[in-house]
């Protein structure tokens, strides 16, 4: 008996990798398949709590899930929580594994797998993400069918895991995550952790990680496998498991590296991209590079002062903070530099830049247009689910002078209101420099970069 039960655990783990190890299997093929079908979290809910969940919603919503086909219901869940399908398999969610005893667990891909203009794009940014919404609404959930609450769930009932629909408070789960640890990866609840600063963030797009050296918004990390991993270091996973993965992060990291940037799916005026090409490489090569044949890229960090744009995620990770990661397994023990004051924003690659709206690193200017047009911003806004405005190249939205009054909190998470903390549209002012004209030639620009 007891050699029978060892067979079914090597069996089940065997299962939940979904395919065979093969010696032809490329580091890139092996990272997305980590990706997609390895559990490196606890789970988050099952798969009755996942068919439940339209039985939680508004009762006009309700009603029409109620009415619905078992499959049109599960693309209804899958639209109301920004849930996407994996573009290999469409019964499967890309963003989340499914084990063999149908147990959801998040992968990366809940926020670096989006849909642009209704197509699903592994890497590129999840805008539809809404992951506080989903987190409270599985907690509703178990609750009438008698479950134990998550560590997700138990997380939400103190922090925001993301105030607006598209983006979260990804950067603060790294914080706790990371101060619970010693330099060798023990979990250790006595550690402290830092004044949390909460805010939003929109996730990058994974295609331009190839060309950089350092990676974040504030660029403060040498870019490494073992950096990707923060986000598992919940304290089920103890050092020797954590260590144990770290293969299998080299090969996701692999498989980042190999993504390519989407081209632009309408038409574009070539002549007018040629002349703001110029414009762009007179004007904006300096701190965003030059793209094509030859191109560069400078990482060049820009002040805060000079960028003006928001800066609550700079001031959210103390230099103390940043220090200990220098002295981390995470970064090699300091071999890969983690820098303690960076200052300010690391100006991004554009390659794809059209499909990686919203702009900003807290995903709060809607287009490229509005990019180039610092006064026109929204100061609240709303997108479409599948919209795609290709005149201004970005999010079709609705504009709003202010929130509408008589939200639910749900409803409010649908809007995103450049006036709360850590939300400003405001900054790079740089393309007040250009004329008219010259926007427009630029934009033109972007949308074949």
């Amino acid at each position: 008996m007891r050699l029978l039960c060892i067979f079914i655990c090597i069996f089940q783990t065997l299962l939940s990798c979904s395919l065979p190890i093969s010696a032809e299997e490329s580091s890139v093929d092996r990272g997305y398949r980590f990706l997609t079908s390895k559990a490196y979290l606890p789970p988050d809910f099952d798969q009755a709590v996942f068919d439940d969940l339209w039985k939680v919603w508004p009762e006009e919503l309700k009603e029409k899930a109620e009415k619905a086909s078992p499959a049109a219901r599960r693309k209804m869940i899958y639209s109301y929580y920004g849930i996407m399908e994996r573009p290999d398999s469409k019964s499967a969610p890309l963003g989340y594994v499914v084990t063999p005893q149908q147990k959801w667990v998040m992968n990366c891909f809940t926020c670096h797998g989006g849909k642009v203009a209704g197509s699903v794009i592994p890497g590129a940014p999840n805008s539809h993400v809404a992951l506080h919404t989903l987190t409270e609404d599985v907690s509703k959930v178990k609750l009438q069918q008698l479950k134990k609450l998550s560590h997700l769930d138990m997380a939400a009932l103190g922090m925001p895991l993301g105030t607006t629909h598209g983006t979260t408070n990804s950067v603060i789960f790294g914080v706790i995550l990371d101060s619970l640890r010693d330099p060798e990866m023990n979990f250790d609840k006595s550690r402290s952790i830092p004044q949390l600063l909460h805010h939003d963030m929109d996730p990058p797009a994974w295609w331009n990680v190839k060309r950089k050296q350092k990676i974040y918004t504030d660029a403060f990390v040498t870019k490494n496998h073992r950096v990707l991993m923060q986000f598992i270091l919940v304290p089920q996973n103890n050092a020797s498991e954590i260590k144990n993965w770290e293969s299998d992060f080299a090969d996701i990291l692999a498989y980042i590296e190999s993504l390519e940037a989407p081209h632009y799916r309408w038409d574009i005026d070539k002549q007018l991209a040629q002349q703001g090409k110029k414009i762009f490489n007179h004007h904006c090569a300096r701190c965003h590079g030059t793209y094509g044949d030859n191109s560069t890229y400078p990482e060049k960090t820009i002040p805060i002062a000079d960028l003006q744009t928001d800066s609550a995620r700079l001031n959210s990770l103390p230099v103390a903070y940043r220090a200990a990661l220098n002295q981390s397994w995470l970064s090699r023990f300091g071999k890969d530099p983690v820098v303690e004051a960076p200052g300010g924003y690391v100006a991004p690659p554009l390659n794809g830049v059209w499909a990686s709206a919203p702009y900003f690193h807290n995903g709060s200017v809607p287009t490229l247009w509005h990019v180039l047009h610092p006064e026109e911003r929204p100061q609240v806004w709303k997108r479409t689910e599948n919209g795609y405005d290709i005149n201004k190249v970005g999010l079709e939205i609705k504009s709003f002078p202010m929130l509408p009054e008589k939200l639910s909190k749900m409803e409010k998470r649908t809007y995103f209101d450049t006036t709360q903390f850590g939300k400003s549209a405001s900054g790079h002012y740089y393309p007040n420099d250009l004329d008219q004209a010259e926007k427009q030639a630029v934009l033109e620009y972007l949308k074949t970069l």
